[in-house]
């Protein structure tokens, strides 16, 4: 494949944005042809495979696999290019020079530069070096941003009352059909009780890893709160909670967290 033939491929789970792309590439390198259009991560590496175009234009943010990852199975064949919309870590993750990236909404001077520089690479018949620890550093850097707080209170009905619950002071959460019932410790140590609406999917989501862990398909624990674990002989466990030896099961699926323990 010479200069005056290369090809692309665009990967992007967004139509509009494929095709916007795709009309600002034909005008700022006429010669290029856009040999496949991926919507997904997965789909990139496929039809890589089967196109081995020598640029990818690459949206970082794509559902299920994504750009950062399609990258690493795509390796070291292709000239990348990331796509995406957070510049506050795009600019110091890729001014090395072995990978480029574009800022959504691209604009065409910038568009401008990346293909000047792409063709020169190309005319050299310079493979993109882009190295694991950059890779490595994005997708840190990604999974951080996605990633919010972890929930610090919780608010719950006791009563006529609206209480303030610290999500440090829960013993543990269990699922209750749609709701979820939360126990905690009241100041002076005694057991409490309340139901959220909040289903516990959705909350395990909110919880510190590090703190909270699920135990059972209906029941997050707080392992600050854990005594001590007693393995049973069906291959389950029962964990025994600090204060009043509450009991809580431990599911074969996930027995295998307090094996060490």
């Amino acid at each position: 494949m010479t200069e005056l033939s290369p090809t692309a491929m665009i990967a992007d789970d967004e139509p509009l944005l494929r095709s916007s792309l795709k009309r600002m590439l034909a005008a700022a390198w006429p010669q290029l042809q856009i040999v496949a259009e991926a919507r997904n991560g997965r789909e990139a590496v496929e039809y890589y495979q089967q196109h081995r175009p020598q640029v990818c234009f690459l949206d970082v943010h794509m559902p299920g696999v994504s750009g950062v990852e399609a990258a690493r199975q795509i390796g070291r064949e292709a000239q990348l290019v990331f796509v995406t919309a957070y510049s506050e870590y795009a600019l110091d993750a890729f001014e090395h020079g072995a990978l480029d990236y574009l800022v959504k909404p691209v604009e065409a001077e910038r568009l401008a530069d990346t293909v000047a520089r792409l063709r020169q690479r190309l005319s050299e018949r310079q493979q993109g070096l882009h190295s694991e620890a950059l890779l490595d550093q994005l997708a840190e850097r990604l999974s951080a941003k996605r990633k919010p707080a972890p929930l610090r209170w919780l608010r719950a009905s006791v009563g006529n009352v609206l209480r303030m619950i610290a999500v440090e002071d829960i013993d543990y959460l269990r699922s209750d059909e749609k709701y979820t019932r939360i126990a905690w410790r009241e100041a002076d140590q005694s057991p409490a009780q309340a139901l959220i609406r909040t289903p516990l999917k959705e909350l395990i989501e909110q919880l510190d890893g590090e703190r909270f862990v699920q135990v059972h398909r209906s029941v997050v624990v707080n392992l600050h709160a854990i005594d001590k674990v007693l393995r049973n002989d069906n291959e389950t466990a029962t964990l025994v909670l600090k204060g009043d030896g509450e009991r809580l099961p431990v599911s074969r699926s996930y027995v295998g967290l307090f094996r060490q323990m």
